[in-house]
């Protein structure tokens, strides 16, 4: 359960096989989940489940990432509110860069696995995570959906979280970098809005620019604010349909692959935890639990 949101957390993870059909793996629940236990806990009791949510799921994270690093995956953490072109800017990205990149795609959605097809479509490996009523993933989703994606090494994972401004930035999925969508036809105010999703972001895209003729939207004004909500992140102005900004899309992808630091040649990648082996750590991990 999210301690944040009160949603609950029942996702169910589904990835397509070669022949069009879909296998469905069981569902994980955290502890409490849809007792609706956290809305009616006092206060005190309710920020002591939300740290203990969001302490277990940074564990988890800190293992995700590792195994990734160990890998050398590349993992971006994919943002923004519902609509604002995350699948659309996969879609081309993979059909452009295909030969160049090997791109897997974990896609969060409540439910539905349109945008799974999608990707499948493009090209990539692609494994559904539908969350129910949940409004975010969390690591150990990522988890069991990378048990069965089985990313080759060396390769691009991009995880396309659900649609939503608010509990996705709380979760460390495991990610090295996070991406955000802040689209022209949502306004110009998201980031000051929102700030914490901004805030967290290491690169914020702009997206749908070409509808820019026809809106009321200030650019400049969005792009000042995100300097001083995070100074750090990047900002580029794209558009997935018309392929304004693209490219300098690409290029900064390109650099994150080539700038990932892998464990030195020659050393061993960490255990997965447990000691379960590498292509099945997700695997006998059982539901999350709220203790420690």
């Amino acid at each position: 359960m999210c301690a944040t949101c009160g949603c609950a957390d029942g996702a169910q993870i589904r990835h397509q096989h070669d022949d069009g059909t879909w296998h469905e793996h069981g569902a994980h629940q955290h502890d409490g989940a849809g007792t609706g236990h956290g809305d009616r806990h006092d206060h005190g009791q309710t920020v002591t489940l939300e740290q203990k949510v969001l302490a277990r799921n940074d564990t988890l994270a800190r293992q995700n990432r590792d195994w990734l690093r160990g890998r050398d995956i590349l993992t971006l953490n994919l943002m923004s509110s519902p609509g604002a072109g995350k699948t659309t800017l996969l879609e081309r990205t993979a059909r452009d860069l295909a030969g160049e990149l090997a791109i897997g795609v974990i896609e969060g959605d409540q439910e539905t696995a349109l945008d799974a097809d999608r990707m499948r479509a493009a090209g990539c490996r692609v494994v559904q995570v539908n969350t129910g009523t949940g409004c975010h993933l969390d690591a150990l989703m990522v988890r069991e959906a990378l048990t069965a994606l089985d990313p080759p090494d060396g390769s691009v994972v991009v995880i396309e979280n659900v649609g939503n401004l608010v509990c996705p930035a709380l979760f460390d999925l495991g990610e090295a970098h996070r991406v955000v969508l802040a689209s022209v036809t949502e306004g110009a105010d998201k980031p000051v809005k929102y700030p914490h999703m901004f805030r967290t972001a290491d690169l914020v895209l702009v997206s749908k620019t070409d509808l820019l003729p026809y809106l009321d939207f200030d650019l400049a004004r969005c792009t000042a604010d995100l300097g001083t909500i995070s100074p750090a992140a990047t900002v580029l102005p794209v558009s997935a349909r018309a392929g304004d900004g693209i490219g300098r899309w690409y290029d900064w992808l390109r650099q994150r692959v080539t700038a990932r630091a892998p464990l030195a040649r020659g050393s061993d990648p960490p255990d997965p935890p447990d000691g379960l082996r590498p292509r099945s750590f997700v695997r006998g991990l059982g539901h999350a639990s709220l203790d420690g």
